[in-house]
């Protein structure tokens, strides 16, 4: 747990940096404290203190784990920086993208908490597979938040925009759009249009051609495929908190 805790806090120390991002959960980021540079290392010792932390305990396979998560995270931000310049993504690449950055995180807490009980490798990857399915379910959550009008989410609503990350809501908008409206939205977002009516306009599009009300219902496959593979199991109190963890991840507010 405490390894996953400073693998976790590092991504987000190093992701707010990648973003310029100032503000997490109400609260100044590290880089909005300390500066980048400060910021950047921060994160560079919780990802290493993580990694001893596991080589002391001599958990090999839960060292394994977390260095292919970390590995996945990484080509994930890259993936995602480099379409943040074209705002052509498509609907695979966003899934690849989130798939990487945020549930293989998700996935390895699954797997390394079956490994460190010695679970069976069948039950070690099923595990795997609830935490990648609830990860991606997780990150459409966050996505469809950005979409807020106000900032009840921990960060500044419209994030996302500023950065130019294309989401799931506005992908499935732009590709279910007539073309002058699609040229329209593109064009605030590529001349960095972060205003509150650019926003709501943005918002507005989204919800005219569908985005939002698709990406819940693909939030909630994800999320149902993953307490799914609960099912596997037979009851118990553990069982019954993962299921609970599923529904809360798609019910929150932020």
């Amino acid at each position: 747990a405490s390894l996953i805790e400073m693998l976790h806090t590092a991504t987000l120390i190093h992701d707010d940096v990648v973003d310029e991002s100032y503000e997490r959960r109400n609260y100044l980021s590290i880089n909005a404290l300390w500066k980048s540079k400060m910021a950047v290392l921060i994160g560079d010792y919780l990802l290493a203190q993580g990694l001893l932390l596991s080589l002391n305990q001599k958990e090999y396979d839960i060292l394994r784990i977390v260095s292919d998560a970390v590995k996945e995270v990484s080509e994930g931000e890259l993936v995602q920086i480099q379409q943040s310049r074209k705002l052509t993504i498509t609907e695979d690449k966003y899934f690849e993208i989130i798939r990487k950055k945020t549930a293989t995180l998700i996935s390895a807490c699954a797997e390394s908490g079956a490994k460190s009980v010695l679970a069976s490798d069948t039950v070690v990857k099923q595990l795997a597979q609830f935490g990648e399915k609830l990860g991606i379910a997780f990150q459409i959550k966050d996505d469809l938040l950005d979409y807020q009008l106000s900032s009840v989410a921990g960060k500044p609503s419209g994030n996302d925009i500023k950065e130019k990350k294309i989401t799931l809501p506005l992908i499935h908008a732009l590709q279910n759009s007539e073309i002058k409206d699609r040229k329209r939205i593109l064009s605030l977002i590529n001349k960095g249009k972060s205003n509150s009516a650019a926003f709501k306009s943005i918002v507005d599009f989204i919800k005219t051609n569908g985005g939002f009300d698709y990406s819940i219902q693909k939030m909630h496959e994800y999320r149902d495929q993953a307490i799914q593979i609960l099912d596997n199991f037979p009851e118990s109190d553990a069982k019954n908190s993962l299921k609970e963890f599923a529904l809360f991840t798609t019910n929150r507010k932020q």
